[in-house]
């Protein structure tokens, strides 16, 4: 028997271990696509430049979804958590929830906010539908008050590969070299 097929299944036993060592590390599925809404909004106050709470949320439903929020219908209706205290930014479990999904808000930003106007950008997690939790953002603007405003959410997947390709890449070229210098010697 040659060095080679002496050495071949330990080489063989150390890639398998590289492999397992480095299984934890592969990309998780992270929800991707995007998702709007609309729906009307009473405030706290009768105007919107001094309001800080949406105190009721009425007829919400999805406009538009794509990605991984396609299979959820056009008006399909959206449970909103209310009330909801945006000034200041309170992060809010369970902010809204439709088809399996649900987005837990982490925080809130007042970008704009005068009598007529109000917008409110946001990130929170959406998770749900067998995905993994993944970082979002969503906004919130409105005219009026108790008009209809439009808000969405949106995701991207952009994981780090978290080193897998670099370390297998590592295990193979060492590997090569080891078989290399075997034949060599023999």
């Amino acid at each position: 028997m040659t060095k080679l097929t002496k050495t071949l299944p330990t080489l063989l036993a150390a890639v398998f271990l590289a492999t397992l060592l480095a299984a934890p590390n592969v990309r998780a599925t992270e929800i991707t696509g995007a998702i709007t809404f609309s729906g009307g909004a009473t405030f706290d106050t009768p105007g919107l430049k001094l309001a800080k709470t949406v105190t009721a949320w009425s007829n919400t439903r999805v406009v538009s979804a794509d990605g991984d929020f396609g299979g959820i219908a056009p008006n399909t209706a959206v449970t909103f958590f209310a009330p909801w205290t945006f000034n200041p930014s309170t992060p809010t479990p369970g902010f809204w929830s439709v088809g399996g999904f649900t987005f837990d808000l982490s925080d809130s930003t007042i970008v704009l906010q005068n009598k007529n106007f109000l917008l409110i950008t946001g990130t929170g997690t959406i998770s749900g539908n067998g995905f993994d939790p993944t970082f979002g953002s969503w906004s919130f603007s409105t005219q009026a008050p108790k008009s209809d405003g439009v808000f969405s959410f949106s995701a991207s997947s952009q994981a780090p590969d978290g080193g897998t390709t670099l370390a297998l890449l590592t295990v193979a070229l060492a590997g090569l070299e080891l078989m290399r210098r075997k034949v060599r010697a023999a």
